[in-house]
């Protein structure tokens, strides 16, 4: 016959053997939520600053200059080092020059669409034309433009750590386009109805 002693007891010990596995279940319950915590924020903090390229220093050679004078965008440096090479005709001059490949909102790469003619940003539909100037989206400025030279080999040389942006009137600095042809004297200038109109100087 059991003693209520002995049905105490292991009463007591079942209760203890509960308690145990409440606290285990609990802070196992913490665990897969702090986890889920983490990941999710993980997961907000990539659409934040996706897709980014970190840009490399010093003067990179990318070929003679008669493999780029093709009157189109080459998007050969994209992947490797951020950047556009492009060959266009702006305010009757034909210029050569690179456009970095990251979107001025949140650095996203950009992709070229030869058919309209433009950059687009694929996180958040930012657009740019083909001389890299802003027309809708969120994108606040153009794709700076980088240094570009001919080195004494006529070699097309970029330089991805000097930035020239149109805001601050740097597009007219001839340290980042190589002209091709010239037709006039005027440094080319942003569309008349861009709000960076002002900056040139």
């Amino acid at each position: 016959m059991t003693e209520p002693n002995d049905q105490q007891n292991e009463t007591t010990t079942r209760d203890g053997l509960f308690d145990r596995l409440s606290r285990r279940l609990f802070f196992v319950g913490l665990a897969i939520m702090g986890l889920i915590a983490f990941l999710w924020s993980a997961a907000a903090l990539r659409m934040l600053f996706p897709n980014t390229s970190r840009r490399p220093r010093g003067w990179l050679t990318l070929g003679p200059i008669d493999e780029f004078s093709t009157g189109s965008v080459d998007t050969r440096f994209k992947e490797s080092h951020g950047f556009y090479i492009v060959d266009m005709r702006i305010d009757g001059e034909r210029l050569l020059f690179a456009l970095s490949a990251a979107c001025t909102h949140l650095g996203c790469i950009t992709g070229w669409q030869s058919s309209p003619g433009i950059f687009k940003c694929p996180c958040h539909g930012s657009g740019f034309t083909e001389a890299g100037i802003n027309f809708e989206g969120p994108a606040p400025r153009p794709l700076p433009r980088l240094a570009i030279r001919l080195d004494d080999q006529r070699r097309v040389q970029v330089d991805p750590s000097k930035l020239y942006q149109a805001e601050r009137g740097q597009w007219n600095d001839p340290a980042c386009f190589i002209r091709l042809e010239a037709e006039t004297k005027e440094v080319p200038e942003l569309a008349a109805n861009h709000p960076y109109d002002g900056a040139k100087s």
